[in-house]
């Protein structure tokens, strides 16, 4: 029995472990389609829109009927006193008798009900709501845009320093090869000891470029599982290759997408400005309107020498009351007018600001296009000079251990080999992000 509780504790240790060292795999858009459900801005900006929408029906429920209840109790420890002409009871004219009025403790319950008939302010008040709904829904929509984007650019920082951990490696590899041959070389009395210096150089530079990258690495992907909205300690593992990637980015029809100004984002948020501007301005002037609202109430009072309202012996006094309150504005000193010119300032200052971000989101779609080809451009040359640095590499190694080429030479050669690796490493993440941009701007979300 001890055997059989064992195992199976065993297999359960084993189990567990196995569940939590499992790490998550995201292809690109597995990652994009995670993060826009967990990043921590996204659910945000989710509970933004929650929020306009009980506050739309917040502002709404002012009009409606409010009922209000309100209970009073009065405990009089020292009852005032009220002077009488005495001749009133049968006393001398000219005095007065003191007396008290009521009895000391009293109670009462009333209940209120409210409707508000008209007011300017409240119905610019719940046009203003759907503003900010429609707001609160733009500004969700900017920030599922924005995540897009750092998951993208994060997601390709990651895959640019596996890459170049692995480049290095492979670099340093052929550095300490090249070490161990020049330094037999010079032992044995046919080389320079400044050939095996030049080698130590450059090993120590790549070697301390290596450390690098593996620190790197593992930022970057902490940087990527927060985004994602992942515990950054998280095994996170990538499907995607840099290369194939950054191929897959490269779409010139994406040059020639129509581009509507209203679907663009920040164009929408400049719109909701002047909107909200403009609602400012009318509930300026609706301040001149008059107000007007109903009210009802129902309640009951009663009065006692003592606290015995529970009892049932004190009687029980019914009253009821029905009205309205008018309110008009008349004379303000001219605080009203002054406050609606302010307004109108402000609107017209709003009209400025959304002519000036239809110019510039025009701007950045024509340099985001720009960029785009650059990228692509940069992306096919720097892949040539690579194919070119790698055979001058090859001729320099060569040629170094026939004793043709000079170390200097050969570490020349070296330098501008691994300076064009990191070029084009760096053009397939800029292929990608420079995608994105475009994407951004035009509102593809694909």
């Amino acid at each position: 029995m001890r055997i059989l509780f064992l195992s199976i504790l065993v297999v359960l240790q084993m189990a567990t472990g196995y569940s939590q060292e499992q790490p998550k795999s995201f292809s690109l858009e597995e990652a994009i389609a995670y993060a826009l459900e967990n990043n921590y801005s996204a659910i945000n900006a989710q509970r933004d829109v929650l929020d306009a929408k009980k506050q739309k029906w917040e502002t709404i429920a002012d009009g409606l009927p409010q009922i209000s209840g309100d209970i009073s109790y009065q405990n009089q420890l020292k009852q005032p006193i009220s002077l009488i002409p005495a001749e009133f009871l049968g006393g001398e004219p000219g005095t007065f008798v003191p007396i008290t009025f009521g009895q000391p403790q009293q109670a009462s319950a009333t209940a209120t009900l409210r409707q508000q008939i008209f007011d300017g302010s409240y119905i610019v008040g719940v046009q203003a709501t759907k503003t900010f709904l429609n707001y609160s829904a733009n500004n969700k929509e900017k920030t599922e845009l924005e995540v897009r984007k750092a998951v993208v650019e994060a997601y390709g920082n990651v895959l640019l320093a596996q890459e170049s951990v692995t480049i290095l490696e492979k670099n340093l590899a052929t550095l300490e090869k090249n070490l161990f041959e020049t330094t037999k070389i010079f032992e044995n009395g046919l080389g320079e000891e400044e050939s095996v210096e030049q080698l130590q150089i450059t090993l120590s530079s790549v070697d301390n470029q290596l450390k690098n990258a593996i620190r790197l690495k593992g930022i970057t992907l902490q940087m990527l599982n927060l985004l994602m909205g992942i515990e950054i300690d998280s095994p996170t593992q990538l499907t995607e290759n840099l290369d194939d990637l950054a191929l897959k980015q490269i779409d010139l029809d994406l040059l020639e997408s129509p581009f509507s100004l209203e679907e663009n984002v920040d164009y929408k948020l400049a719109l909701n400005l002047n909107e909200q501007r403009f609602l400012e301005l009318k509930l300026a002037k609706s301040r001149a309107l008059p107000t007007l609202n109903a009210f009802i109430n129902y309640g009951s009072a009663s009065f006692s020498d003592s606290f015995d309202f529970l009892s049932g012996t004190p009687e029980w006094y019914n009253s009821s009351i029905m009205g309205f309150d008018l309110n008009i504005p008349i004379f303000s000193s001219l605080k009203r007018s002054a406050s609606t010119q302010r307004a109108k300032i402000a609107l017209e200052k709003a009209k400025t600001q959304l002519t000036e971000a239809e110019e510039q989101i025009r701007l950045q779609l024509q340099q985001a296009k720009s960029d785009y080809i650059l990228a692509i451009e940069q992306y096919g040359t720097s892949k040539q000079n690579l194919g070119l640095a790698e055979r001058i590499e090859n001729k320099n190694q060569i040629k170094y251990f026939e004793g043709i080429a000079s170390s200097f030479d050969l570490r020349q050669a070296q330098t501008q080999l691994y300076t064009a690796q990191q070029e084009y490493l760096q053009s397939m993440v800029e292929v990608i992000k420079a995608k994105t941009a475009l994407e951004t701007i035009l509102n593809n979300k694909s």
